[in-house]
């Protein structure tokens, strides 16, 4: 296959703007697309070339199959697709082949197999992969399941066979709950997925979320790029991930990097991926699903790894072979990523679009912030509310933990709310401190009353939002003023000295 000259990314946001940077350090040529709300988003300035795909205000969708497929071909692009959007979706690789244009992905196939969750838990369990005990078919007879369920022992989970998102899914703890579950649940996925087929799974109690990071390319080759801890989770939605799991032991971890490199290569899987694992109290692990893409926490893995693996997708879809041997990764220290959201976590997480006043990002060493904001920028409602991914490093878990605490504090966002609070609350909690939290962290730990009393009492909120407020009455009043203001000390040492006086209670 010929080397990749330009590349379209079929997405917005961060993720394009991610994706964009690795082509410019590869010398690839970039093309975004975007539609009329997001005209002024950072990745249509970001890209060399930007095209609008709807045909005006009151269309906010990107799913234009047929026109971002005809963009890419009239631009000579290869296609990746970020995730979300046009991620997982096979027929969307099946018309890129049929009309000639490279998908920077896996194949139509191993998507198929992996987004139909009863025929990956098959597929995996053939390659040897450890699956939770439950259903290997969907369900359609009511009785029967309960039958299931009585031989696999309550609680269970039901769980949309075509779905994701923590859509479709409902825990069941005893038999008498079970029929208005499975109702609602495949109500739920069939106005969601189209399809509304379930299947039952044990649900391990206290269970931890534990992925590994695969690669695999078309010469045979396939490595892990280690594990990720993803427990902190809300609706079943990441929020907080580490790298490695602070849980799981050395045994464990080098038991689950096997398992996934092997059933990569067993699947002649190509491209990135991720497996997915519970993991329970007593270090048993076992599949949940595979994610046939690039995930939302990939950072910290490329912290910890070294490995780009935005490039090695590339590199794949070229026909060539992984950059590296297995032998040749490893870990050094420690990263965490925290996803900062527009929304409101004293009020149930309530979504807080609007104009960014004032959006100052942090910097200095052992930081990574991956944003699709800019100051003056105003978060649409009709996409997904995540501003950034927040990534901080260290050689050890606590320090990369104190760097977290302080990378946080020097990022300004005014004009919304933000989940910053709630993220600072999860790095001050003592579960999480100990690294022994599980999936139900945040319904057992996070205290929304304790976080409103915090957020009130802490005094860095005031006073930032009075030297903000004063800051920004001054520079108008400044730039109005034909006369040289009074010589002394200025605005920015003021606002300064309170910021780090915030900075340091």
């Amino acid at each position: 296959m010929a080397d990749i000259k330009k590349v379209l990314v079929a997405n917005r946001g961060e993720i394009a703007i991610r994706i964009f940077r690795t082509c410019r350090k590869m010398g690839i040529k970039t093309v975004a697309v975007y539609t009329h709300a997001d005209r002024k988003a950072p990745h249509v300035r970001y890209a060399d070339e930007a095209y609008c795909i709807t045909e005006g205000e009151g269309d906010t969708n990107y799913l234009k199959m047929d026109k971002i497929i005809k963009i890419a071909k009239d631009t000579g692009a290869a296609i990746h697709p970020g995730y979300g959007f046009y991620a997982e979706n096979a027929e969307f690789v099946r018309k890129c082949d049929e009309e000639d244009v490279t998908f920077i992905g896996p194949k139509a196939e191993h998507i198929d197999l992996m987004g139909s969750k009863t025929g990956a838990r098959m597929a995996m369990a053939e390659a040897g992969v450890p699956t939770v005990p439950g259903t290997k078919n969907p369900i359609r007879d009511v009785d029967e399941a309960k039958k299931i369920c009585r031989d696999i022992g309550y609680p269970i989970m039901l769980k949309a066979v075509y779905g994701g998102g923590g859509k479709g899914m409902r825990l069941v703890e005893k038999e008498e709950d079970f029929d208005s579950a499975f109702r609602t649940a495949s109500s739920e996925a069939k106005n969601a997925f189209g399809n509304g087929d379930m299947y039952i799974e044990k649900f391990i109690i206290k269970p931890h979320h534990v992925e590994i990071q695969v690669l695999g390319d078309s010469h045979g080759n396939a490595l892990h790029l280690f594990d990720r801890e993803c427990s902190i989770q809300r609706r079943h939605q990441k929020v907080i991930e580490e790298a490695p799991s602070p849980f799981i032991s050395e045994e464990t971890r080098e038991k689950m990097c096997e398992v996934a490199s092997k059933a990569v290569k067993r699947l002649g899987y190509v491209s990135a991926g991720t497996l997915e694992f519970v993991v329970g109290a007593d270090q048993s692990f076992y599949f949940l699903e595979m994610n046939t893409r690039l995930q939302v926490e990939h950072p910290i893995t490329e912290m910890i790894t070294g490995v780009d693996i935005v490039r090695e997708m590339i590199r794949i879809a070229e026909g060539k072979e992984i950059s590296y041997k297995q032998e040749e990764i490893h870990r050094n220290g420690h990263a965490i990523e925290c996803r900062i959201y527009a929304e409101d976590p004293s009020n149930n997480f309530a979504p807080s679009p609007g104009l960014l006043t004032i959006y100052q990002t942090p910097e200095g060493p052992n930081v990574r912030v991956e944003s699709g904001a800019y100051q003056g920028y105003e978060i649409p409602l009709y996409y997904d509310p995540m501003i950034a991914k927040v990534c901080a490093n260290s050689k050890t878990r606590e320090g990369a933990i104190e760097n977290m605490k302080r990378i946080l504090s020097e990022y300004i966002i005014a004009g919304i709310k933000t989940s910053i609070p709630f993220h600072f609350s999860v790095l001050r909690n003592e579960t999480f401190l100990s690294g022994n939290y599980d999936t139900g962290f945040i319904d057992n730990q996070f205290d929304k009353e304790d976080l409103e009393r915090k957020e009130h009492e802490d005094p860095t909120v005031p006073l930032v939002a009075a030297a903000i407020k004063q800051l920004m009455s001054e520079k108008i009043a400044a730039a109005r003023s034909r006369t040289r203001p009074e010589v002394g000390e200025s605005d920015w040492k003021r606002f300064g000295k309170l910021l780090n006086f915030g900075n340091r209670i």
